[in-house]
C-alpha cells in the first residue's frame, strides 16, 4: 500500500484532503462534459422540453451570473477571469487548510471550487461560459444555467448551513 504524507499531517488528513480534491476534479469534469455535449448538440436559443418545468436550451453568457454586464463590450471577459482565479486561489487554500473534522464546511467549498473553476475554463477557452439549464414556471423564466453554476449555489447554500450549524467555528467577529 502507497502512503501518501504531507510533511507532518496525520495519514487521515491527507485522506480526506484528497477526497475534496476527487470532488472539486469531478465536479469540473461533469460540468465541462454536459456543456461540450449542450455545445455540440443543442441549437442556440431553440429549447428542448424535459419536463413542463425544465427546458435544455443552449444559451452563452459572456458576462457573471445573471448575465451581469453581459454587454459590457469584451473587457469583463478578462475582468472576471482575474477575479475567479484570485477566488480560486483563496478557495483552494482555504479548503486545503481545514481540519479533517470540518466536514460540511469542506464540501460546501469544495463545491464553490469545483464550479468556479468549472466557469473560468469556458470563460478562458471560450470567452463565454456555456449555460444550458433552463428552469421555469410557465412563462416564468430562471436564467439558464450550468452544472458549474449548480454547485456553486449548492456550496454557498451549505456554507451559510455551516455558519448557522457551527457557529463556534466561524471566524471571530471584530468589536
Amino acid at each position: 500500500m502507497v502512503r501518501v504524507r504531507c510533511g507532518t499531517m496525520p495519514d487521515a488528513q491527507v485522506r480526506s484532503r484528497l477526497w475534496w480534491m476527487l470532488l472539486v476534479v469531478v465536479t469540473i469534469v461533469l460540468d465541462q462534459i454536459t456543456k461540450i455535449w449542450a455545445d455540440g448538440q443543442l441549437t442556440y436559443a431553440q429549447p428542448v422540453h424535459i419536463l413542463p418545468v425544465l427546458d435544455i436550451t443552449l444559451h452563452y453568457n459572456p458576462g457573471a451570473a445573471f448575465s451581469f454586464l453581459s454587454n459590457a463590450g469584451g473587457w469583463q471577459r478578462w475582468f472576471f477571469t482575474v477575479i475567479s482565479l484570485g477566488v480560486s486561489a483563496y478557495l483552494l487554500v482555504w479548503l486545503l487548510r481545514l481540519p479533517r473534522v470540518q466536514w460540511l464546511l469542506s464540501l460546501a467549498l469544495a463545491l464553490v471550487l469545483g464550479g468556479a473553476v468549472g466557469n473560468l475554463i469556458d470563460r478562458v477557452r471560450l470567452g463565454h461560459v456555456i449555460d444550458f439549464i433552463s428552469v421555469h414556471w410557465g412563462s416564468a423564466y430562471f436564467p439558464t444555467f450550468n452544472i458549474a453554476d449548480a454547485a456553486i449555489t449548492v456550496g454557498a447554500i451549505l456554507l451559510i448551513a455551516d455558519t448557522v450549524l457551527n457557529p463556534e467555528k466561524a471566524p471571530d467577529k471584530a468589536s
